[in-house]
């Protein structure tokens, strides 16, 4: 009897252990797949993964047909857990004749969309999404990014519209002057600051501002040209500034403050032990005067280089620039105008001016710039949009506020860019050729038109100004393709 209850009692222990155990495995497995499906970094591996030819896009529903203009990830609900995910701004549309992207309905309510968060732009993504992106890519877009950069001509491509724009703004950039701050003088349309350049061989990449200032630290970048080339000084400052912690660790060497007039100008970024610069000449060449009968009238001396040039020595990276005073009436009657040594040409075509110019220019360059401690490159002509007459005879751009989706007719920047790249191939220094004439051509919204200047000063002011750029907006592309061919260069 007592062996039997003992056997009975053994056994009721067994079943308790082995119910307990069982509970236990139920409970854990349970938990785990409650974990597993709470987990943004787990459930980023099941994410579905879409390619397009130029883009890597990761969301966790398919992407509706057409539309691979990726959101922002701030703004969805907060019951729902939010997933890490690559964000492109590319659209998915077949290239027309001018290489201008036209967007339909959807895309334009894409642009509403929360602009992306800066660090996902900047490339710093989360290691959840780095490690997604070890993904292999396909062929197509493995072959364009591995394409060789020497064989890719950034200049064909189109402009895609990108909510990710501008790399900054007019709040953020102190060094905008009057006649680049077009949304400052009361500009309220705001496309012309977000479009994006694409090349359609290869992808330039996004700029930016620390690698940039880590590339130049010690250094000189010094841009010398014409009020086009300030235009793109002052696009580099604002661009080089956001990528700032401390605004007062950049200022104004000899402290003045950058305006329209004819000036120089060195800003220091302290933490970097650089220098951004800018040394205004309109021609390269010497502006003078000179006796021509009984007064004395302003010349300009073709076969001499202009007289700031001892402050480009020892830069760095040069740019320059010359192309826009060329069209001005009297540069091209060229009439008792163009001066070699004492004589002053009765007529002088302009195109030989011009060739001459460039050819005392590039004999200075070989002079005195030692091509293994200096870059050198020079920006080619930017076109002007006036419409119904030139700037001084009622032309005008107010009305455009989207790129041209075929190109305009040239405004003599063919043959000055021929002539350009005629003198730098005789050159024995290196010079590369910044060309954004075609790219710049589209972009008849960028100008200032009548928003160069304040709403007081513009109702006496009949003038437009076509020539000139917004900032932000066109000379950012610029210094993007500058940026592309200085991280080529390293």
């Amino acid at each position: 009897m007592e062996r039997q209850r003992s056997f009975s009692l053994k056994s009721a222990r067994v079943f308790a252990f082995i119910i307990t155990i069982s509970s236990a495995i139920v409970f854990l497995a349970f938990f785990s797949i409650c974990f597993i499906k709470s987990s943004p970094l787990l459930y980023t591996r099941t994410t579905n993964i879409q390619f397009n030819d130029t883009s890597l896009h990761l969301s966790p529903l398919p992407t509706p047909v057409g539309h691979n203009l990726s959101r922002s990830t701030s703004d969805s609900s907060a019951s729902s857990p939010q997933v890490p995910i690559l964000i492109s701004t590319r659209f998915n549309i077949s290239k027309n004749t001018s290489g201008f992207a036209r967007f339909p309905d959807f895309e334009q309510k894409a642009r509403e969309e929360t602009v992306v968060q800066d660090d996902v732009v900047n490339g710093n993504l989360t290691s959840a999404v780095q490690e997604v992106t070890v993904i292999e890519l396909p062929n197509n877009v493995r072959e364009k990014k591995e394409k060789i950069i020497e064989e890719c001509d950034v200049t064909k491509g189109r402009w895609v519209y990108d909510v990710s724009y501008p790399l900054y703004t007019n709040a953020s950039c102190p060094f905008i002057d009057e006649g680049f701050n077009c949304r400052s003088n009361g500009r309220l349309d705001s496309d012309y600051m977000k479009w994006r350049w694409e090349p359609q061989d290869c992808d330039i990449p996004r700029f930016n501002a620390t690698k940039l200032l880590e590339l130049i630290r010690g250094k000189r970048l010094v841009f010398v040209g014409d009020s086009i080339n300030r235009n793109q000084w002052e696009s580099m400052l604002c661009m080089l500034f956001s990528g700032i912690k401390d605004p007062k660790r950049v200022y104004e060497t000899h402290g003045q403050r950058i305006t329209k007039k004819k000036g120089n100008y060195s800003f220091r970024f302290a933490g970097y032990r650089c220098t951004v610069e800018y040394y205004a000449t309109h021609f390269l060449v010497r502006e003078s005067k000179s006796r021509i009968g009984l007064k004395r009238r302003p010349t300009l001396t073709i076969d001499a280089i202009d007289r700031s040039s001892s402050r480009w020595r020892g830069a760095d990276i040069l740019v320059f620039n010359t192309a826009h005073w060329w069209s001005h009436y009297k540069t091209k009657a060229g009439i008792y105008y163009y001066q070699e040594g004492n004589q002053v040409h009765p007529k002088l075509d302009v195109s030989t001016a011009f060739r001459r110019a460039l050819q005392t220019w590039s004999s200075w360059v070989d002079k005195h710039v030692d091509p293994k401690k200096t870059r050198v490159f020079f920006r080619n002509a930017a076109p002007s949009h006036f419409r119904g007459g030139e700037w001084n005879s009622g032309g005008h751009c107010t009305e455009a506020t989207m790129p041209f989706n075929e190109t305009s007719k040239p405004d003599h920047s063919e043959k000055k860019n021929g002539i350009v790249e005629e003198v730098i191939t005789q050159m024995k220094t290196p010079v590369t050729v910044l060309n954004i004439s075609g790219l710049s051509e589209y972009r008849i919204d960028g100008h200032p038109s009548v928003y160069g200047m304040k709403p007081e000063i513009r109702r006496s002011q009949a003038v437009q100004d076509c020539s000139h750029w917004c900032l932000p907006g066109v000379p950012d592309t610029w210094n993007e393709l500058l940026y592309f061919h200085l991280l080529h260069n390293q």
